[in-house]
């Protein structure tokens, strides 16, 4: 009987310190796993590669791209703004030559004889200092002297006229006259026609004639 009762002591020990090291497992488990657990938050949260790290580098890369983007509109919209202020420029010289070139070739080709003189010198104010010289020089030396004598006078009309070229100081124009001519020989208007290329400059904001030539 005492054998039997000291077995059964025994083995209600064994199975305490069995259970006693179940329990202990199963709390080491528990903390281990509660450790491992806060551990590896704690390595998310300060991992440097992490999703708030890698927007974070991206927005460097972002703000340069909308720098560019932004310096590209703008080279565009003045680009834009030139060439608008460059053609307009071009078109307003092209209207401004041309009705320049019309009025001088007027003021220089028409005269009468009893006006000749102030009509030289009022056409010659239209005109580039050399082109100015060489036309002064014809009208008053063969050209006056001739209308007075003979009472010959002219009268210019311009039937069309084009731009050849044109630009802010320079312009090339083409015309087409009708010429009507009366002297004390040939009484009945005489009506002719001719070509002139006008060629002008700008100077002093005045567009001035430089030349013109029959063609």
């Amino acid at each position: 009987m005492t054998d039997e009762k000291d077995d059964r002591v025994t083995l209600d020990k064994t199975d305490e310190t069995v259970s006693d090291k179940a329990v202990s497992d199963e709390a080491v488990s528990g903390e281990t796993e509660e450790t491992g657990g806060s551990t590896a938050v704690d390595a998310s949260a300060a991992d440097p590669s992490g999703p708030d790290a890698t927007k974070a580098s991206y927005l460097p890369h972002i703000a340069i791209g909308l720098s560019v983007v932004a310096l590209v509109f703008a080279v565009l919209v003045g680009w834009l703004a030139y060439g608008t202020v460059q053609q307009s420029a071009a078109e307003t010289a092209r209207t401004e030559a041309r009705v320049a070139a019309e009025e001088q070739a007027v003021a220089m080709l028409a005269y009468t004889h009893d006006q000749v003189d102030a009509q030289t010198d009022a056409a010659a104010e239209g005109l580039t200092g050399d082109f100015r010289d060489e036309y002064t020089n014809l009208m008053k030396n063969i050209i006056a002297p001739g209308a007075k004598e003979k009472a010959i006078s002219v009268q210019v009309s311009v039937q069309a006229s084009s731009v050849v070229s044109a630009d802010a100081d320079n312009a090339v124009t083409l015309l087409f006259l009708n010429q009507i001519t009366t002297s004390s020989e040939n009484p009945e208007a005489v009506s002719s026609g001719s070509r002139v290329r006008v060629e002008l400059e700008k100077q002093d904001g005045r567009w001035l004639v430089s030349r013109l030539t029959p063609i």
